[in-house]
């Protein structure tokens, strides 16, 4: 690894040298006679050897990312801007290939940055291209995109919430953490305020609002088994009371309910005795792994749904927000 640092830097020195001796040669030609073609090169040759530098820093010192989504707010909202460390976890060598340097994981409350488990690659050199032209334009431009124009998420910005060995769980929006080793399990603002942590993650959901969406996934589990008309009436007057509900719904909850309801309504379903258990029992995070989860636990599409993901995924800490002007900071 050495030796590959040392011929970076030797490739590196040389091109500068050879540059800046073109440079001169160019100048004493330019004080002689200028043409058009001459300063068309120039030009051409300041902007290759900018993005060249740009691409750089970009991959192996930071990397500067536009939040897409509100699942920070208020931490960070939509559209603002953020300095992501690249060297905090280990360098990659290239866009998503391996990571050298990478002696240290994320802790408990990093905001980080990690590859989208769930995107659908294009294709690794049609990946590998437009990482390079969004680092290029500092986040300006992003050739990747669905059919409809919207930008796809190829990679989340969450927080960690969850570390190797523990085992976490939700209930009515609701995180509870089990450490390692552990039986017991602990309401998620209760855990942040005993360990002095971030009070960014929040809920917004009225409390009150849950009976009627588990109310919901419930039905949905009976319309699922065709037996919408042997649904128990107190369901059915439960979810009357939120049937007019237009604002944010947690599908985590409904999702769960559906399933424990599906599993009660044929027993002898294997594959939904095992999906209701995971509701209940929570999601174990394996050695080598972190759960990521989205400080506004309403509105968030995180390791919920996707579940833990891995460290070698991880490509970053973010650490300042530098756009709008009005919200300039770290980040916590």
């Amino acid at each position: 690894m050495v030796k590959y640092f040392a011929w970076i830097q030797h490739i590196t020195e040389t091109g500068l040298t050879r540059r800046l001796e073109r440079i001169a040669r160019e100048k004493a030609k330019r004080s002689e006679k200028k043409t058009l073609k001459g300063e068309l090169f120039s030009w051409l040759d300041a902007i290759v050897f900018a993005v060249i530098f740009v691409l750089l820093i970009n991959q192996y010192i930071f990397q500067l990312f536009m939040i897409p989504t509100p699942s920070m707010v208020e931490t960070l909202l939509v559209k603002d801007r953020v300095f992501v460390s690249k060297t905090s976890y280990g360098i990659e060598l290239y866009p998503g290939g391996k990571k050298i340097f990478s002696n240290r994981n994320p802790l408990r409350d990093d905001i980080i940055v990690f590859y989208n488990p769930e995107y659908d690659s294009k294709g690794p050199v049609f990946d590998v291209l437009s990482q390079i032209i969004y680092m290029a334009t500092f986040s300006l431009i992003n050739i990747d995109v669905d059919e409809d124009g919207n930008m796809r998420q190829r990679l989340y910005v969450k927080r960690a919430a969850a570390l190797g060995g523990e085992t976490i769980r939700f209930k009515d929006g609701t995180a509870y953490i089990s450490g390692a080793g552990q039986q017991s399990f602990t309401a998620d603002p209760t855990f942040r305020e005993e360990n002095a942590l971030s009070d960014g993650p929040h809920q917004s959901l009225d409390p009150s609002m849950y009976p009627g969406m588990r109310s919901y996934g419930a039905l949905m589990a009976y319309q699922d088994a065709s037996l919408s008309n042997k649904a128990p009436a107190h369901l059915v007057q439960t979810y009357q009371s939120v049937s007019n509900y237009q604002g944010l719904v947690d599908y985590y909850q409904v999702s769960a309910t559906r399933t424990k309801t599906a599993h009660q309504l044929n027993p002898s379903d294997l594959k939904l005795r095992s999906s209701a258990a995971h509701y209940v029992q929570g999601a174990y995070v394996p050695h080598g792994y972190v759960m990521p989860l989205g400080d506004n636990r309403d509105n968030s599409h995180d390791g919920r749904y996707f579940g833990p993901v891995p460290l070698n995924t991880v490509i970053g800490r973010v650490v300042f927000k530098f756009w709008p002007l009005n919200r300039m900071g770290g980040v916590s």
